[in-house]
């Protein structure tokens, strides 16, 4: 006879489902790591492909992959109404980014620190604060700053404007991203092994305080929010 979970489970296969609530997933079936977090009401497809005491999933707004521990299972319904993409033209975009930048404002009122995988807050990585901004108001980002980063359309720093994003890291790879602000200032969630732990406002100089300067050290570019993530996936 099938236990409780295994019956869940069963009847969640292969099924897009709503988050009833916060929901983490992570980057293996050890279920050690945070990969990142679904708010509730997000919708993930539920493979059939189970390791352990985790299955595997894809977010359906970014189609990021992460695994599920059996005991979190109970958070996931079959969804009544399927995930469907909302497209926004830049004209909409740019008249939503004020909202944009005060929810990182907010955000960094709150009490937080840097989590890893965290897009759910009062706690961000930085890539998730960017795009739990941009979901605030509807607009879907992919998940991680690299990916951020191929998603934008690429502009010079000169060019830059307010609710633009920024990125940093190595000449291959984006590893960090933050939202412009304005007078060469940016809002972004980073580490304490940068010298803060938390959402803070950093500039884009050599002149800015030790924070400021080891990121600029990493400036790779920047990128324009021009339309929202339509997923990939046949199922989502």
């Amino acid at each position: 006879m099938l236990s409780n979970i295994e019956s869940q489970i069963l009847n969640l296969t292969a099924k897009e489902c709503e988050c009833l609530a916060d929901l983490n997933l992570y980057d293996s079936p050890e279920c050690t790591r945070l990969a990142t977090q679904a708010a509730a009401g997000r919708h993930l497809q539920v493979t059939s492909n189970q390791q352990g005491t985790a299955v595997e999933v894809y977010l359906c707004e970014d189609d990021y992959p992460g695994w599920v521990s059996f005991s979190d299972v109970s958070l996931l319904q079959p969804a009544t109404v399927l995930y469907q993409a909302q497209s926004f033209s830049e004209a909409e975009i740019q008249q939503l980014l004020p909202e944009v930048i005060a929810f990182t404002h907010k955000a960094m009122q709150q009490p937080n620190y840097y989590l890893w995988g965290g897009t759910v807050g009062p706690n961000y990585d930085c890539s998730g604060l960017m795009q739990s901004a941009f979901a605030a108001v509807g607009i879907r980002l992919p998940r991680d700053a690299y990916q951020q980063e191929a998603f934008t359309q690429p502009i010079t720093i000169a060019e830059l404007i307010p609710g633009d994003l920024v990125f940093f890291g190595t000449p291959t790879k984006a590893t960090h991203v933050g939202l412009y602000l304005g007078d060469g200032h940016y809002i972004h969630s980073s580490g304490k092994d940068q010298g803060r732990n938390g959402i803070g406002i950093d500039i884009l100089s050599e002149q800015g305080d030790v924070v400021s300067k080891s990121y600029y050290q990493q400036l790779r570019g920047a990128g324009r929010v021009v339309r929202s993530y339509e997923s990939k996936a046949v199922d989502c």
